[in-house]
């Protein structure tokens, strides 16, 4: 490993959590996606946050990214994110445009999108040509802040036992291009084709991970640290773990569950760590097929729970899990958000609710199920 680039790490002296929520622009007739994000940001009326703006351009120009303020509670960052989307709607309601989110849509092709113009993007799909032009993806990505750069590495090392329950919960990309690909969670295995991106390695110590962004950079792989697209990666500018597991999330309801249960996970190893207790974790195999189970399965996943390889179904788990961290949930303040992941299991994630729209629609002589499916994904974003 060549000398490491020194990398400092912002540290938040409180576990702050911020959200980034892309949602897609669909055209409300032919419920194909539209090509409209620049006009939308043009017609936004919102104030920027003291740290940015509030709703940003994607790579793609059917796509806007929501983004909260540094809050301190998910109600805060719940609140934030509401703002936002009422005011996206007023602009898209105007223009014919609908709004929703997953993991993918259900019929749309990349050939018929337009690019947002922006040289980074253009850099990277050069660079990664079809396997970048495939990038008709959105997902949800959640920041929480830690007091110290010594616990960044085992935090992230040991949230990797956790990814399983994250995709389950979240899994919303079913569908293709048009075609049901049999996953839970099609996303996970288009984004992580790109160079950098997927599963993190396992780094026992900050230097090692600076060691590792120095060579990146001096084998060209990258060009700066925003270029490791990991599923969940520091973030030393921010003072945050970014946690970007989760596929797009159709639901402001879904979205709070799933926050709160990362804020808790990334609180309650914090805690563990200062307690003077060493940090659980998995041999990075185990990681990688559970990544791959969940993907394939999602909720109905038996994955592996520890280092020894014992199993369990993913909700089995997650239940031990929501109770474990309700004192960690009260002192958050976010009770009420923690429960709401049990819910997802009830009604079915949205990889489920999207099939059941598609078969009803389809009993009911549909000529493309697969607009039911986006009236469904439309309708309930509007309703939560």
């Amino acid at each position: 490993m060549g000398r490491a680039t020194r990398i400092d790490f912002n540290a938040s002296p409180r576990p702050t959590l911020g959200v980034e929520w892309e949602v897609v622009l669909v055209d409300r007739r032919t419920r194909d996606l539209s090509s409209s994000a620049a006009e939308v940001l043009t017609a936004l009326e919102l104030p920027d946050h003291a740290n940015g703006p509030r709703v940003t351009k994607e790579l793609l120009r059917n796509t806007l990214e929501i983004v909260t303020g540094v809050c301190d509670t998910v109600a805060e960052a719940t609140e934030d994110l509401t703002t936002s989307l009422a005011e996206i709607r007023r602009v898209t309601d105007a223009l014919g445009l609908d709004v929703m989110c997953s993991g993918t849509h259900p019929f749309g092709v990349f050939d018929n999108q337009l690019v947002s113009d922006d040289p980074r993007y253009a850099e990277l799909l050069e660079r990664t040509q079809w396997w970048g032009r495939q990038l008709l993806i959105w997902g949800v990505h959640v920041h929480v802040g830690v007091d110290s750069v010594h616990k960044v590495l085992p935090i992230l090392n040991s949230l990797l036992n956790h990814y399983p329950h994250l995709q389950a919960l979240s899994a919303s990309s079913p569908y293709w291009a048009g075609h049901d690909t049999g996953f839970a969670s099609n996303r996970s295995q288009m984004f992580q084709q790109l160079p950098t991106a997927g599963l993190p390695f396992q780094f026992a110590t900050w230097a090692q991970f600076e060691g590792y962004v120095e060579d990146m950079l001096v084998t060209g792989v990258i060009d700066g640290l925003s270029d490791v697209r990991w599923d969940v990666r520091p973030s030393p500018k921010l003072g945050t773990i970014e946690v970007r597991v989760c596929d797009g999330t159709p639901t402001l309801r879904e979205l709070r569950a799933l926050t709160a249960l990362v804020h808790c996970l990334v609180v309650h190893l914090d805690g563990e760590l200062e307690a003077g207790r060493e940090l659980p974790t998995m041999p990075p195999w185990h990681v990688q097929e559970n990544k791959w189970r969940s993907a394939r399965y999602g909720l109905d996943a038996e994955i592996i729970v520890d280092a020894a390889g014992r199993e369990r179904l993913v909700t089995d788990d997650l239940d031990d899990w929501l109770t474990r961290l309700e004192p960690v949930a009260r002192r958050l303040r976010c009770e009420e958000e923690l429960r709401l992941v049990a819910e997802v299991p009830r009604v079915g994630a949205s990889y489920q609710r999207q099939r059941a729209a598609f078969d009803a629609a389809r009993r009911a002589g549909a000529e493309n199920p697969l607009v039911g499916v986006v009236d469904s994904l439309v309708e309930e974003m509007r309703t939560g």
